[in-house]
């Protein structure tokens, strides 16, 4: 029986041929030999509600989301066993997402975005944003958007990308974190700690983070440093102006001087530090906590290699902008406003 690393490394050597062959079952073609499958993953042991229609006429029901990614999981667990790991000892699929991972044999999440590249995942820790997922997954990119909108609904699977699991992170904030990882861990753990700690549980949309972060990309760089904080005054007047144009409480006072503050601390490095300190303690209270032992040792000597954007409230919002169509997490504007 093959293991779940060498089955996986099997998926992604015919993934091209994968996804042909999951678009010929999203077109109705071939679904005869996917119906074992398809009543073993389905609920009850039957063929799911929208396979009938599928086979006809190669369209869907209109569907949710949700329910769209539940029909490319089932009919994908169906290719994977009649055709990608076809005269292979491989396992018995099934799908069980409340397990945190959707192929349990093969230890593979599958996310679906469409045109808006976003999915929402369960979440666990703030530091999955820097160290990734336990998992590796298949990111399977439909025009679900587009399709709805002309019913009944033709679906195709247009792009598609296999990630590491420590690649589900965000791109932008593991860049920074990597950049200055080796310098502050050889300086002191403690403030090694509070950079991670800040860049997992900052909000891109709260005005006194963003400038911390500004400066933390530039933490080893006293001169940049300042600079962010000189254009920090006009930065907080506008975003002010913004406010009150929307009838919207004005920012306080106090989130300029905390950005101004840095200036009283030398080295400067330190400061922005203990700004961001600052800011976890005063928006997340309890829930911002340091690393746990495991979360550390893969902060300190993981790839840091995050590919998407994430932001998160009571889920992971992932954004796979940047994996299809080149634009920055910072142009899709992942977080609220």
């Amino acid at each position: 029986m093959l293991k779940p690393q060498e089955l996986r490394e099997l998926l992604q050597t015919r993934l091209d041929e994968s996804v042909e062959q999951l678009n010929c079952a999203l077109s109705g073609q071939r679904l005869d030999r996917l119906e074992p499958v398809l009543k073993r993953v389905g609920r009850g042991g039957q063929l799911p509600h929208w396979y009938q229609q599928l086979r006809q006429s190669g369209t869907l029901p209109n569907l949710d989301g949700k329910t769209i990614g539940s029909v490319l999981e089932m009919l994908f667990a169906g290719v994977l066993e009649k055709f990608t790991f076809a005269k292979r000892e491989a396992p018995v699929l099934h799908i069980n997402p409340a397990r945190g991972v959707d192929f349990p044999e093969l230890q593979l999440g599958v996310k679906s975005p469409s045109e808006n590249f976003c999915t929402s995942e369960p979440f666990f820790s703030a530091y999955e944003r820097l160290i990734g997922n336990e998992h590796d997954a298949l990111i399977l990119f439909t025009d679900y958007q587009t399709a709805k909108k002309s019913p009944p609904l033709r679906l195709r699977v247009i792009k598609w990308q296999y990630l590491k699991g420590t690649q589900i992170a965000d791109a932008n904030l593991c860049d920074v974190a990597r950049h200055h990882r080796q310098w502050l861990l050889k300086d002191s753990d403690a403030r090694a700690q509070k950079l991670f700690r800040f860049l997992a549980y900052v909000n891109q949309s709260d005005w006194r983070a963003k400038q911390i972060l500004s400066m933390a990309r530039v933490l080893d760089k006293d001169d940049e440093i300042r600079k962010v904080i000189a254009g920090a005054t006009d930065s907080f007047m506008r975003a002010n102006d913004r406010l009150e144009r929307r009838g919207l409480q004005p920012l306080p006072d106090p989130e300029l001087e905390a950005v101004r503050s840095v200036l009283k601390i030398t080295p400067l490095h330190i400061g922005v530090l203990e700004a961001a300190d600052n800011w976890v303690i005063d928006v997340h209270k309890d829930f911002g906590r340091f690393p746990n032992d495991n979360e550390w040792s893969r902060l300190k000597d993981g790839p840091l290699d995050g590919k998407i954007g994430m932001s998160f409230a009571l889920q992971w919002r992932y954004n796979f902008g940047r994996l299809f169509n080149g634009s920055s997490d910072e142009d899709q504007d992942v977080e609220s406003i």
